[in-house]
Parts: structure tokens; sequence; C-alpha cells
């Protein structure tokens, strides 16, 4: 998904210098694949209750897996309250995506790292949560990994760094705002993708035409004809909803905790084989900061989850909470 995004962001002879377009078309793909599975959804759920009536008092009926979607439909005052949070994903999905546009694949993951200190610090602030000790070091950790990983990089982009420093941040708000607004959606997250994407669609739009309309004008004999560009950006809207199902499903089966491991040494996996696909630079400090940030972001998961098995209180937002967007 990552390398199929960074073609849709800085590839011009597949795709076009529009980023934001690329990522409003791939909210509009997953809201039609929202709508889908919640048809879906209703006639799996009308099955499921016909085969419990007719097995009654027989074996358990194993519902279908669609049976976990909603019905998709928008109602407007459910859709107020979930605005606010439609504007921190817009700013979270478009600041990832740029990030991405601006830095080499490999550096991508630490110039996104500073989430889990963005948590911490609104779990603090906003929320009153304490943090202890084990958890400062973690994060201290993790920022030293960022230092460490932007020190090494040979092709350092400002503006990329800065992109991906505000995605953290966004991402962290998308998780606060996740949890007060999910109640107006029945706690159903699958409900609030659908709302969210919708609402981020439209809020695109106006962005669009302030930014990338001429790009996009220009782009009409060439790259908006081309079967290829449009063929990628589908797949990538695909790719962007399967990733939210995937995770859903791998924490119901697993943990969190697993998640959250996997979820490690997928971004390991990703970087060390962007430096061959697509012949990043290396550097040995750039290397060590890559391992460091993602070693600090796994000895956090295991700090937090030892911590909630000791603690009752509240905890600190954590990120695998996340809405499911278009592009993660």
């Amino acid at each position: 998904m990552v390398y199929l995004n960074k073609i849709l962001m800085s590839n011009p002879s597949v795709s076009i210098s529009a980023p934001l377009f690329v990522t409003w078309y791939q909210c509009v793909v997953t809201a039609l694949i929202c709508y889908a599975a919640g048809k879906c959804g209703e006639r799996a759920q009308g099955s499921t209750y016909q085969a419990i009536a007719q097995h009654e008092g027989g074996s358990p009926v194993k519902p279908s897996f669609f049976a976990q979607f909603p019905k998709a439909e928008y109602v407007p005052e459910t859709a107020k309250k979930v605005f606010p949070l439609s504007l921190v994903f817009v700013g979270m999905i478009t600041f990832n995506n740029l990030c991405l546009k601006w830095v080499e694949v490999s550096f991508y993951n630490v110039a996104r790292s500073l989430t889990i200190v963005f948590n911490v610090f609104f779990s603090r602030a906003l929320l009153g949560i304490p943090t202890s000790w084990t958890t400062i070091m973690c994060l201290l950790v993790v920022i030293a990994g960022f230092v460490m990983g932007s020190t090494g990089e040979l092709n350092f982009s400002v503006k990329g760094t800065i992109a991906g420093i505000c995605s953290s941040l966004f991402v962290s708000l998308n998780s606060i705002f996740t949890k007060k607004i999910l109640p107006a959606v029945d706690d159903n997250h699958w409900r609030l993708t659908f709302y969210n994407n919708i609402n981020a669609t439209c809020l695109f739009i106006p962005l669009i035409l302030i930014f990338e309309a001429n790009t996009i004008i220009d782009a009409m004999s060439v790259q908006l004809i081309s079967p290829i560009f449009w063929s990628a950006m589908t797949v990538a809207g695909f790719f962007g909803f399967s990733i939210g199902i995937v995770t859903v499903l791998q924490i119901k089966a697993t943990s969190p905790l697993s998640h959250n491991i996997s979820g490690t040494a997928k971004a390991a996996v990703q970087s060390m084989m962007a430096f061959y696909i697509w012949g990043n630079p290396a550097t040995f400090m750039g290397v060590l900061g890559i391992f460091v940030v993602l070693g600090g972001s796994l000895l956090y998961t295991f700090v937090k989850m030892n911590e909630n098995t000791r603690s009752p209180s509240p905890q600190p937002i954590q990120e695998s909470e996340k809405s499911t967007s278009a592009s993660n």
C-alpha cells in the first residue's frame, strides 16, 4: 500500500502531481466500498436471521462475513456530529500522503514516528492521564531514533519531515476524536468509516479547486484518460479499505499487542526493502534510526500493555485505535 501510494504521489509517468486529488479519489473508493459492503451486510443479516429461525434449537449458525457491516446510510444530523472528526481525518491523510510524496520510502516510518509522543502528550494535557517514567523513557528512545534517522538521511526533506510530524499530530488527534464521536454512530467503526469518507470527499473538493485545478486540467489529455492511472488509483483505494478489515480481524483473532508487534515487523521489512526497491541511499545512522524508532515503539507497546493489566484506570489513546483511513 505504501509503495503504491508512493508511485501515485511522485511518479509523473503514472500519476499526476496532485496529492489532494489522489487522496480524494481514495476516499470516494472507500465510501463506495462501505456502501456496497453495507448492502451485502443487509442481505447477510437477513439470511442469518432466516437460518436461525430454521435451525432454532439445533447447532448455532455461523454469521456471514458481511454481517459485520451495517447499512450504509447518510443521515445529515449524524454527519454533523462526525464533522469535527472528519476535519482531523482530512488533515491526517493529507499530511500522511504529502510526507510520502516528499520523503524517501525508507525514511517514511521515521518521519511519522512521533505519533506515540503526541498520544501521551494529549492523554496528559486533555484527559489528565498520568504518565509513568517507563513510558517517558520509551518516548525518549523514539525521539532519539527520530533524530538519528533525520541526521542519517542523505536526501533529507524539511517539508517532508514537517508533513510527517503534522501527520503524527493528526493521527493522535484522530484517535481522541474517534473515541469521542463513536457513540454517535452506535460505536460502529464501519459506520464511522462511511461517514468520515463521505465528509472528507466533500471537504477535499474546495481544496482541490484552490490548489490543484490547473494541474488536473493539464493532465486531462494524458493521465486522466489512462487506464493504468485509474486502475492504480482504484487498487490503492481498495487496499486502504482492506487494511482496515485485516486490522480489525487480526485484533479480534489475536490481541492489540500482537497487532502492534506485527505492525512493527512490517514497518521494519518495508523500510529495509525500500533501500533495494527504490534505491534509497543507506547510511549507518539512518538504518540505526529506523530500528531505534521501531524498537522504542515496540517497547512502548509492551509497557502500556503491562500497565493496562495492572491498572483499571483510563489509559492513553493507543495508536491502533484509529478509524479506517483511505491511505494506511
